[in-house]
């Protein structure tokens, strides 16, 4: 975690938009929205680099979302768009781990992504004054045991940073800490057990600017395996 980071406390919540991406709306068969779309995921599916996510039984059909996310840096509640930027303290990874048997199932999103280890997250995060120059013009990719499975440019979301900080903004007070994930590209698609999958944030010429690698076990297996 960068320096300027280390006071912010953990999130209070993390919302998360969907289909911010014309193209992956297109792919489960949605409309792009006239507005952002947003919901929560709980703080209890955070982890960090390196943790398995646990796929749990009730889901036969997991999927990887790979996201650029926003970290909170300042109070927000009611802002317009320029101050929105006010309110961004910097940009990392995020995976929006989704069980999308059960999404389809209940036509909402909170059961399917709010398993506990559904929301991988860098501590690598990018302070936004780098917005411009590294982020804006970036890349979020998705790697399946190094195979890419995802590669959508940043610039092509629909709603930008600052939009969508402003608009959830004035539905909920955004605290220090809260993550916002700005929904991911096409190219969604399964994880099964025994798989390495990679989130990456890459800037112009191919550098990576942040990494996010989570192992995937099935959620019994693990908890056998840590009590042994």
């Amino acid at each position: 975690m960068l320096p300027a980071m280390q006071s912010l406390p953990p999130p209070s919540k993390i919302v998360c938009i969907g289909r911010n991406y014309r193209e992956h709306a297109a792919e489960l068969g949605n409309a792009v929205p006239a507005a952002p779309i947003f919901f929560l995921k709980p703080p209890s599916a955070l982890i960090g680099p390196g943790e398995a996510i646990r796929l749990p039984p009730q889901s036969a059909e997991v999927h990887y979302e790979a996201e650029l996310a926003i970290v909170i840096g300042q109070r927000a509640t009611d802002l317009d768009e320029n101050a929105a930027w006010g309110a961004i303290g910097a940009f990392t990874v995020l995976n929006d781990v989704t069980a999308r048997d059960l999404q389809r199932a209940d036509g909402r999103f909170t059961r399917a992504k709010g398993f506990d280890t559904f929301c991988p997250v860098s501590d690598l995060r990018l302070p936004a004054e780098r917005w411009s120059t590294d982020i804006a013009p970036g890349r979020i990719q998705c790697f399946v045991d190094g195979a890419c499975r995802q590669d959508g440019a940043i610039g092509d979301m629909v709603f930008g940073p600052a939009a969508l900080v402003a608009y959830v903004s004035r539905h909920m007070t955004l605290m220090p800490g809260d993550l916002l994930a700005t929904g991911t590209p096409a190219g969604v698609g399964p994880l099964v057990a025994g798989q390495v999958v990679e989130v990456r944030l890459v800037g112009t010429g191919g550098q990576h600017l942040v990494s996010l690698v989570n192992p995937v076990r099935r959620r019994f297996e693990e908890e056998s395996a840590a009590t042994a």
